[in-house]
């Protein structure tokens, strides 16, 4: 009777350990952790992660902190992990993925694999973020470039619609521009040819190139091609040159048709909201800005224009999630590196996938012991499906009125005065590989300033880009 109780007892506590890995109430360890990000506050977060927390035991404490600078931000996250107590997940832009590769520990396959990514985001976050199959980041908004214009000077001016085609725009620079006897702006068509008093002029002319047909980067990544010529609807174009000819001709006053900008005229943003600027192209992030500045200023927004029978392409310019490769785990948490990376990416595909539903947990200690020894297989055994109604990317996109990253929400999204524009670029967008995209922007803002200022031709200008850009990259 005694052996009976005892294979009885050992079968039950079996069963209990494969099958509850995630119902007891005593869980073997608690996985603290810290997010690093800019931007939002935790009030963001707080519902979100508290409805996680109901559904994992094996979490304890998540914190989240709120850097106030972008300029000292990439150098306090560096500092950080080399320390070995930077934080475990933390935010970075889309273009920082290969300077922080080494830094940064990829999705386990078991918890979030390719086709689920792909199926659950545009293609752009997928082109910044997946890499030899392996998922590096994720994402909750994915933000692309629309044209804002004030409405009261197009009306003026007998504009019906704003331009959805840089022919367009061309001729409702010429219609919107002003200049007084002395040949100043008192007016402006659009915030667009120079470099230092435009936001985001990079991310403009990049835009162009892409239009035109430029294969940014070719063979391994780290080769920069934008000069290179290609066809387009048939004829052989240099990419390059075309996009910051068209860009620069904007601030040429001798083109008198479409002169409406030069170095001397106020910031772009100022000059929008201010009235004396009709159209300027940028992002979501700055409908607050503006409205913010001037809540009378009567301004819409409209898709980014393209050219006629070009490609159609926008340029994305958006921040992700990453979960740092090693930490020092301080004191007897019951828990190691490889489970801290396993807790924050069951937290990050919670945050950002959609989960019809149901959402799947793995216990990381037990799930781990019995991988080392048996593989993938050990899943089922260690892991519980709990149902839910919670979409924290949902809700965080309708909090934050941020353009979505999930193909579902920007479904969603795309009928919206405000945030249509940028979700319907979202699916359209696309970005390059850059080694050192900080530098990359002071090298094509240099381009932009040597044509403007009369240095150099656009030939010269895009081939020194090139040839200085290439060189950063090897």
């Amino acid at each position: 009777m005694k052996t009976k109780l005892a294979v009885i007892s050992i079968l039950v506590i079996s069963v209990f350990m494969l099958s509850g890995c995630l119902k007891t109430s005593k869980p073997t360890y608690k996985a603290d952790l810290e997010i690093w990000g800019m931007f939002d506050s935790s009030d963001a977060f707080t519902s979100i992660i508290s409805e996680y927390k109901k559904m994992n035991p094996y979490l304890g404490e998540i914190k989240y902190r709120k850097f106030a600078s972008t300029d000292t931000y990439k150098k306090d996250v560096i500092d950080a992990l080399a320390s070995g107590q930077g934080p475990d997940i933390f935010l970075v832009n889309n273009n920082w993925l290969p300077s922080f590769k080494d830094k940064i520990e990829p999705a386990p396959e078991w918890i979030l694999g390719e086709q689920e990514f792909r199926n659950n985001f545009v293609d752009v976050v997928a082109e910044n973020f997946v890499d030899e199959g392996k998922i590096f980041g994720t994402t909750l908004s994915v933000d692309s470039l629309a044209l804002y214009y004030n409405k009261d000077l197009l009306n003026v001016a007998g504009i019906i619609n704003p331009p959805a085609t840089w022919e367009e725009f061309l001729s409702a620079v010429s219609q919107l521009t002003k200049i007084d006897q002395y040949g100043n702006i008192t007016q402006a068509g659009a915030a667009i040819g120079t470099a230092e008093n435009i936001n985001r002029s990079m991310d403009i002319l990049t835009l162009l190139m892409l239009q035109r047909g430029a294969v940014m980067n070719k063979g391994t990544k780290d080769e920069v091609s934008f000069d290179d010529p290609v066809s387009v609807n048939g004829q052989t174009v240099n990419p390059g040159d075309e996009a910051l000819g068209f860009y620069t001709q904007f601030s040429n006053s001798s083109n008198a048709s479409i002169y409406t900008w030069n170095p001397r005229m106020h910031y772009s943003i100022d000059s929008f909201y201010e009235g004396t600027t009709a159209m300027m192209i940028n992002y979501s992030w700055h409908y607050e800005t503006i409205k913010s500045k001037n809540a009378k200023l009567n301004f819409a927004i409209s898709q980014v224009p393209q050219f006629e029978n070009g490609i159609k392409v926008n340029f994305a310019n958006y921040w992700g999630f990453v979960v740092s490769k090693n930490k020092i785990i301080s004191g007897e948490k019951g828990y190691n590196n490889n489970i801290r990376v396993h807790e924050a990416w069951q937290f990050l595909k919670f945050l950002t996938v959609k989960n019809n539903g149901v959402v799947k947990l793995i216990n990381g200690k037990s799930f781990w012991q019995c991988y080392l020894a048996k593989g993938k297989n050990c899943i089922a055994d260690n892991s519980k499906d709990f149902a839910t109604s919670a979409d924290p990317a949902k809700k965080y996109v309708e909090t934050t009125r941020k353009p979505g990253a999930r193909r579902d929400i920007i479904e969603m999204q795309k009928s919206d005065p405000i945030l249509g524009s940028f979700a319907y670029g979202n699916l359209i967008d696309k970005t390059w590989y850059q080694i050192d995209s900080d530098s990359n922007e002071r090298i094509l803002a240099e381009a932009i300033d040597s044509v403007v200022n009369g240095n150099s031709t656009i030939y010269e200008a895009i081939k020194l880009a090139v040839n200085r850009i290439q060189k950063a990259q090897q």
